[in-house]
């Protein structure tokens, strides 16, 4: 008999200090409008049987109101928090097009090999997330669930799910407050759906 997992992911809205590079090491909150953001995604609906979250705050607030609002568990995973950016961390992208230009053209043709200087290497990063995707696929088959995270999280585990090279992640974008689905059937993976909302 064949299961149908469904892995929802949302990326967190705004944080305090708005659009810059955060990894790991930058622990903002959300804004106002990154919460309405959040709750916009989510809509009127809470189908999940249980919610995961990045251990960062702009994620783990609004998991956990989510979670007590709809009486669901919330867990939060340690792995799943983004990826650290090293130099770039807290700079905006238009600061780091006239600081650096060269090597942030070359991080976004090869970010597999031309992570910044102390950052996380982007395949490092990549296995992490694979990794911990594998293990909430394998543990919670059959399941609905909601993964509270960051973009870049949210772009290798969807890179992984539909079986893309790692070089792919930054191909395309991943919007505050918007879910992405990956369904699950008979191993095979599938995307379903990319930045949108659940019906009110």
């Amino acid at each position: 008999m064949s299961t149908t997992t469904i892995i929802d992911f949302i990326r967190h809205g705004e944080p305090e200090g708005g659009s810059r590079y955060r990894g790991h090491t930058i622990d903002d909150p959300l804004t106002d409008k990154g919460w309405e953001q959040m709750w916009r995604g989510v809509g009127g609906t809470a189908p999940w049987e249980m919610i995961l979250s990045s251990p960062l705050l702009r994620c783990t607030q609004f998991a956990e109101a989510l979670g007590e609002r709809h009486n669901i568990a919330v867990i939060i995973n340690e792995q799943l928090k983004e990826i650290g950016f090293g130099v770039w961390e807290g700079k905006t992208k238009d600061e780091l097009k006239s600081e650096r230009g060269d090597e942030f053209a070359a991080f976004y043709a090869d970010p597999v090999k031309n992570t910044p200087r102390n950052a996380e290497p982007v395949s490092s990063f990549f296995l992490r997330i694979s990794a911990v995707f594998d293990s909430i696929r394998d543990h919670h088959e059959g399941r609905h669930l909601l993964v509270v995270a960051h973009a870049g999280v949210i772009r290798a585990a969807l890179v992984h799910a539909i079986g893309a090279d790692t070089a792919c992640m930054y191909r395309f974008n991943i919007t505050n407050g918007n879910i992405s689905r990956v369904e699950i059937k008979d191993d095979h993976m599938q995307l379903v759906l990319l930045n949108g909302q659940l019906q009110q």
